[in-house]
């Protein structure tokens, strides 16, 4: 009997997995042999039933255990990752994208994973290929970008092999409007393995099932965000828009709380000017940041979220002291250098 029969019966009543029950899946699902339509069965199940924090940080085990090696360990204690689970359906601009070119001029070593967008006009792969980033970069020359330009991207399709034997399951889950424990896995199996991160999750109840994961796998410190919109609607970033509920992990653990604009000294923003499009607009607004054009709001959530990342990676003792240096990073040309020398280094 194939393995994942079992385990899709036990799911449909409502059981949680083992650990070992999640590794025999994990197999499974990495594999061309097991067919399509019981994995299929397999992950609308697990979905239905609702992923635990154990389940979710046992499959990041698994599939971090079958990612490709870049060999970054040298960086990985002092990194960060800024990213997001996506599929908030809020349309909001590549926050994190500016975010990690802000981090990098500040010293921050960031290793963003991500993808391109998929319920979303313009993904954060999309945003930083567009500013030069190579997606395919090979491990050398990503060891490469984090010496010289302090931060790299890992492209998760081109470091997750593993994952092109669920395309076509995902996909069709997909077309019916089921998602899958992949739309989650992604923040939880950067390749890199950085001690610190900053995500961003696109629903209320995820905040603490992520940041329960991400204490499982043994991360040193982090946030896990949620921006409220309104009663229906939320965004998986923290913003000056937003009511934003907080939640550590690692060494900020102890830290639940709600945040807003005003915490931090900043004016509260319409949601409105946090609006993205697709990539020819967002690298008009990119443009339009860097050149001291944007949308205030915009301006001050990607301040903030800077901020959050110094604190996070322990440059500083207090938010409010990034806020400045962000400030004048994004504003003051220093970013706008950064993409240039990303696309010279990238041409070469």
């Amino acid at each position: 009997m194939p393995v994942l029969t079992p385990l899709t019966s036990r799911l449909a009543a409502g059981h949680d997995l083992t650990s070992a029950e999640v590794e025999l899946a994990a197999a499974a699902l990495a594999t061309m042999e097991a067919r399509d339509e019981s994995k299929e069965a397999f992950l609308a199940a697990l979905a239905a039933k609702g992923e635990t924090a154990a389940e979710l940080a046992a499959f990041a085990t698994a599939f971090r255990a079958r990612a490709i090696d870049p060999g970054v360990g040298q960086w990985a204690g002092q990194a960060i990752d800024v990213v997001g689970t996506g599929g908030d359906q809020a349309g909001g601009f590549n926050i994190s994208s500016l975010v990690t070119l802000v981090l990098a001029c500040a010293g921050v070593v960031v290793m963003k994973h991500g993808n391109r967008g998929v319920t979303s006009k313009c993904g954060s792969a999309d945003l930083l290929a567009g500013l030069g980033v190579n997606l395919e970069a090979p491990p050398e020359q990503v060891r490469r970008a984090l010496d010289q330009l302090g931060f790299a991207y890992f492209f998760a399709p081109a470091w997750h092999p593993a994952f092109k034997a669920v395309v076509l399951p995902r996909r069709r889950l997909a077309a019916r409007g089921q998602r899958t424990i992949f739309n989650l896995l992604g923040p939880l199996i950067n390749p890199g393995r950085p001690a610190h991160t900053l995500l961003g999750v696109a629903s209320l109840p995820l905040v603490e099932k992520m940041a329960a994961a991400l204490d499982s796998l043994g991360g040193e410190a982090g946030l896990v965000v949620h921006g409220i919109i309104d009663a229906e609607r939320g965004i998986d970033e923290l913003t000056t828009a937003t009511v934003n509920r907080v939640r550590g992990t690692g060494d900020f653990r102890h830290l639940v709380t709600e945040w807003r604009a005003s915490d931090f000294g900043l004016p509260a923003a319409p949601f409105a000017d946090l609006q993205g499009g697709d990539l020819d607009a967002n690298l008009a607004l990119t443009g339009a940041v860097l050149a001291g054009d944007g949308p205030a709001g915009l301006v001050d959530t990607i301040v903030l979220n800077a901020a959050l990342g110094l604190w996070i990676a322990g440059r500083t003792v207090h938010v409010r002291e990034g806020l400045a240096p962000a400030r004048e990073l994004l504003l003051g040309g220093a970013v706008a250098k950064k993409i240039a020398a990303t696309r010279e280094f990238y041409r070469s």
